[in-house]
């Protein structure tokens, strides 16, 4: 009997096992929609379904590069456990994936379920999920995310951290490509692996986000008095101690503290601490205008800049400690007679932003046990 394309699909969607497998199971056994599951359930194809609802945050992140160097993929791929994601077929399947981005159209992972597998074309990228799920790992599987980089006037560096914990992509402009300049590209790379940067540089922080990082380190400055600027915590402590804002206790340590105030909040409690905070919010206005409070403002954003830039962030391989990102990216180019520049960076941390799920081993054990009796 003919075998419609709705039978395969609720067969796929009951079991899911691949749509191939469904097809020939389906005719295996003239239509017969239960017999048709047993024949998937003894061939060791049904049960991605099940499987599907499981939490997978394990997993890797990997890149693939094109072979003039101009374009690369990285892309994370998620399993359950960190076994799965250590073994061969795993390794081999997030590897395909990586491959099947690096020339696809798609513009987000329901489109590339959709396409046809690179390395089968009978099937889509979906059925070689489900495939892998209820035949190969047999563990829940999701391809999480994808991104892409291409720079036709350069090339585009790609590193993975820790055998795939870590997957990184570097856009690097240059008008000269050599071993030398590819080297300063794998190793910014590293640079963004270790040190998680969030933008190129300041150039790429919007006004309202600089605006956001000064308002915060402004309160977090004046919620804690200790490190105010010595004329501005006097300033708050007389009015504290004039107006009777502390308990005669916290006044008592104040008098005899005083005259060696580095300690002084060792011994207060913590509801004067509080109280001066209170204060100094108060008079945030005032607080905000002088000289003295706008430089530690500054020097603290600044800071936070080289945290989260990575043009700021200091070398992860510098000699002397102090070599920013960008002077080594200049030094590299001036010894080379090349202008580069950074134009874009991609870093996914397999499982980042996930919630892990402890199951209990036994349980678990208990499970596997089951299923594969059945």
């Amino acid at each position: 009997m003919a075998i419609t394309a709705k039978q395969v699909k609720d067969l796929r969607e009951m079991t899911g096992a691949g749509m191939m497998d469904c097809k020939k199971a389906l005719n295996e056994t003239d239509g017969d929609m239960d017999k048709a599951v047993e024949f998937l359930r003894e061939k060791g194809l049904a049960g991605a379904q099940k499987k599907a609802g499981r939490t997978a945050v394990e997993g890797l992140s990997v890149t693939a590069v094109s072979d003039d160097g101009k374009k690369a993929a990285v892309v994370e791929v998620n399993c359950e456990t960190d076994f799965a994601a250590g073994s061969d077929p795993f390794k081999d399947f997030v590897n395909g994936v990586a491959t099947q981005v690096l020339d696809s159209s798609a513009a987000d992972v329901d489109q590339l379920l959709n396409e046809k597998w690179i390395k089968d074309p009978s099937e889509t990228v979906a059925d070689e999920v489900a495939i892998q799920i209820g035949q190969k790992i047999r563990e829940n599987i999701k391809i999480r995310r994808f991104a892409k980089l291409e720079e036709q006037n350069g090339f585009v560096s790609a590193y993975v951290h820790a055998g795939g914990k870590i997957g990184v992509l570097v856009d690097v402009e240059t008008d000269v490509v050599n071993d030398a300049v590819k080297e300063m590209g794998k190793n910014v790379a590293m640079q963004v692996a270790a040190m998680n940067p969030q933008y190129i540089s300041q150039n790429d922080i919007s006004d309202d986000e600089k605006s956001h990082i000064r308002s915060l380190t402004v309160d977090s400055a004046l919620n804690d008095p200790a490190s105010l600027p010595k004329p501005i915590l006097n300033r708050l402590i007389d009015k504290a101690v004039s107006e009777k804002l502390w308990s005669d206790e916290d006044i008592a340590i104040y008098e005899e503290k005083k005259s060696n105030m580095n300690y002084l909040f060792n011994f207060l409690s913590k509801e004067a601490a509080a109280k001066l905070a209170e204060l100094a919010l108060a008079a945030k206005a005032e607080i905000s205008e002088e000289k003295i409070f706008a430089g530690l403002v500054q020097g603290r954003v600044s800071k936070q800049y080289k945290d989260i830039c990575l043009a700021d962030q200091i070398y992860v391989k510098a000699e002397d400690g102090k070599q920013s990102v960008q002077k080594y990216i200049d030094e590299v180019g001036k010894a080379n007679g090349a202008k580069i520049s950074i134009k874009g960076i991609v870093r996914f941390e397999t499982g980042e932003g996930m919630e892990k799920v402890e199951e209990d081993y036994a349980a678990e054990v208990a499970r596997t046990m089951a299923e594969a009796s059945k």
